[in-house]
Order: structure tokens, then sequence, then C-alpha cells
């Protein structure tokens, strides 16, 4: 399918791996120009580069930390008007939340939902005067399910949600759309990363502990960043600009909800 958005400009938040990258590639290969973000060069080089080899697109990689000013003006000052907006970052880390003190509260919100907001909030209006354009915030499942000791990356989330809920209606009069995409249970370093301290807690292996995950999935395997990354640039497309304010469950039908 020709999605109609080649030649617009994208920016992808935390995108020098997992969901963001995968995100990346499907609006690179809908022919997007992208800006890549990452807080390592390391990482971030090479995916730019494997971008640019694949789909020949204009292709710029801005290492900063997009939840400082300094990170959202390097992104903007790359962009200043971009067509497309994916905001994605990585959650806290998993804790009891008698665990958390007011410090890590604050920072959780400030990645999960302040830093999104703060950038909608600087490119918004232009997408409106254009009359395009498509947002796409990478949240979580566990927004409806929550998960033990996640509740912070939940709430943040939550809040988010619930504060685009209203303004995506503003806009949508003018071919601007707000959507969420919730990952379940993806094949990313997050995960492997969660399994191996889980591992290590259990006595068990790795590869052990995401075999159980996956037997509670009705799917019966991971999604993957590339399948994630298709829906992300559906939903950026011309065809989706009657699709807003809406939340779109990628879980291998793990959430037993009918709505």
């Amino acid at each position: 399918m020709d999605l109609g958005i080649a030649g617009r400009k994208a920016i992808i938040c935390a995108s020098s791996r997992g969901l963001g990258r995968g995100c990346a590639m499907a609006l690179a290969e809908a022919g997007c120009d992208v800006i890549v973000n990452g807080r390592n060069a390391e990482t971030l080089e090479p995916t730019a580069e494997e971008i640019r080899r694949r789909h020949g697109v204009r292709v710029e990689a801005i290492v900063a930390d997009v939840s400082t000013r300094e990170g959202q003006d390097a992104l903007l000052a790359a962009c200043p008007e971009p067509d497309i907006l994916v905001n994605n970052n990585g959650g806290p880390p998993g804790r009891d939340f008698r665990e958390l003190d007011r410090a890590a509260m604050i920072d959780g919100v400030v990645q999960n939902m302040v830093t999104p907001i703060e950038l909608i909030k600087a490119i918004i209006d232009g997408m409106a005067e254009r009359r395009f354009g498509r947002i796409v915030n990478i949240t979580s499942s566990s927004v409806v399910a929550p998960i033990p000791g996640l509740d912070l990356s939940s709430g943040a989330r939550a809040g988010l949600t619930a504060f685009l809920a209203g303004i995506c209606r503003e806009v949508a009069d003018r071919n601007v759309t707000v959507n969420n995409i919730l990952p379940g249970k993806m094949d990313t370093d997050r995960l492997r990363g969660r399994a191996r301290i889980k591992a290590q807690r259990s006595g068990t292996t790795p590869d052990e502990v995401v075999a159980q995950t996956v037997a509670e999935i009705p799917a019966r395997r991971l999604g993957t960043a590339e399948e994630f990354g298709q829906l992300c640039a559906f939903l950026s497309s011309q065809h989706a600009g009657y699709i807003t304010g809406r939340n779109f469950l990628v879980d291998g039908g793990l959430f037993p909800g009918a709505f």
C-alpha cells in the first residue's frame, strides 16, 4: 500500500533501537525523511546509516536526551516543521512503588508524560496550519492492564493518554491526528533485560523466563519491532486521517477484554 507520505518529515524519538527503530525504519520505507534520536552515538549512527542504505531517504541523527530542553531544541532545530512526530522514551526501571522517592516519581513523569507534551506543544499548531499532522505516542499495554512493578510507568503514560484525549479533538478538523500504540510483550532489549533480572532472582535462565512469557500470549510469540513500526507508519499515513484519540494494543491477544 502506498501510504501517501513520501517526502514527509518525521521525528522519531528514542529510535536508535527497539520499537522506536522499528518505527523509523517503517516510516523511511514509506518514503519519509527521518530524524532519528538516541543518547548514544555508537548505537544511533549505525541505525541512521542502515536506514540510508536500505531506503535512500534523508536521515539526520540527533544524539540527545529528549527529556531535556536542550535535547528537544536539537530535534526541532533539525526539523522545525515536522509532519510526523513519534513520541517514545524509555520507561523507569521496575520496582515496588514503596521504593519510589519523590525524585524518582518526578523523573518518571517527566520522561513519560511531560516530555511528549512539550514536544507536541512545540509542533501541533504548525501542523494544524499546514493541514497535515500525525502524532503517534508509544505508551504501554500497562496503561490498560497494569503490570506489578511498573506502576510509575503505567501512571505517567496513562496521564499522557488522558491529557491528550481532549487536545486531539481540537485539531482533528485540520487533518492532525493523535494516537497511541500500546506495546505488550515485544522482543526488545528491555524485555530481554527484565528476563535476565527475573532469571537471576528465580534461579532459572533468561530463555526459560522468556518461554514462560510466550506461553501466556495467545499468539505464542513475542511481537517484533518491524510489525510495530508498520502500524506506526499506517497511523502516520494519509489514509489514517479519520482515526484520532485511539489506543492500539499490540500484544498478541494477551489483554482479554472485548473493548
